[in-house]
């Protein structure tokens, strides 16, 4: 999850619209590109309910020395319960640097050590290890804070017999409207992310072509200047196409605690 924000009432820029406007455009061009999830009734289909807790922290090297206020620094944390939310399935521990190009552009560099149970593995258990770079794009706008989040992952396994590396690339896209009427500190947030491997991998989970697609809806509540909570419902479904699983559609309650330095 990326950072949620209560915007202030600000111009469209034309520029903006047109960066949206060919950020969507692109993300529906891959999606149809490399093809998304078969019919439902061509697939069978296995549904899981599950809890997912993130605490995210970001912030600048500006209080270390004035010179490096572009440099970022984020640390994610996240806890996933599946099974019927009766077991711990995954954990994601996700360290990050980033460097500032403008007030709306960054790159950043980081990795991943996700160790993996049941349901998301088949069998045994297993840790996943990632290295990504990724381009954050964030504006403001008249109905709320728009985010863009372009990410390159490679992926490292220590299964047995496994070597290759999967190469994935994802693409989030998030809104924050603020929702004066209810409460100055309560924003609606809507968001997709969708997953493409862009090659196979002898993990048994890694087919080239659409991946997953997470959507995402709930609230967020600013809690001060640099805490915001959020509590969403969140669609997750899996394509496991060619592989002995089923696809799986999983109902995540997701909350996150969202820190800003």
């Amino acid at each position: 999850m990326q950072r949620s924000l209560v915007s202030r009432e600000s111009k469209v820029p034309l520029d903006g619209i047109g960066i949206l406007r060919t950020v969507v455009f692109a993300i529906l061009l891959t999606a149809h590109l490399w093809g998304g999830p078969e019919p439902v009734e061509a697939r069978e289909i296995e549904e899981d309910f599950q809890t997912w807790g993130v605490v995210f922290a970001t912030g600048s090297f500006a209080g270390i020395d004035p010179r490096w206020s572009r440099f970022r620094y984020s640390m994610e944390a996240q806890g996933r319960f599946g099974s019927n939310s009766s077991r711990f399935s995954q954990g994601i521990i996700r360290p990050a640097l980033g460097y500032a190009l403008n007030e709306r552009n960054s790159v950043w560099l980081g990795g991943d050590w996700v160790p993996t149970s049941r349901p998301f593995t088949l069998k045994d258990d297993f840790n996943e290890y990632r290295s990504w770079q990724q381009w954050l794009w964030s504006d403001e706008f008249s109905f709320g804070t728009f985010v863009s989040r372009s990410r390159f992952e490679q992926r490292f396994f220590d299964i047995p017999d496994t070597e290759d590396v999967g190469y994935r690339y994802r693409q989030l896209l998030k809104v924050s409207i603020p929702l004066p009427f209810m409460n100055p500190h309560v924003s609606l947030i809507l968001a997709d992310e969708i997953f493409v491997n862009l090659t196979h991998a002898d993990a048994s989970s890694i087919r080239q072509g659409f991946d997953q697609n997470r959507a995402i809806a709930g609230f967020a509540y600013r809690i001060n200047q640099n805490t915001v909570v959020e509590l969403a419902y969140m669609n997750q479904y899996l394509s496991r196409k060619e592989t002995p699983r089923p696809d799986q559609l999983q109902h995540v309650l997701l909350t996150a605690i969202l820190f800003n330095f």
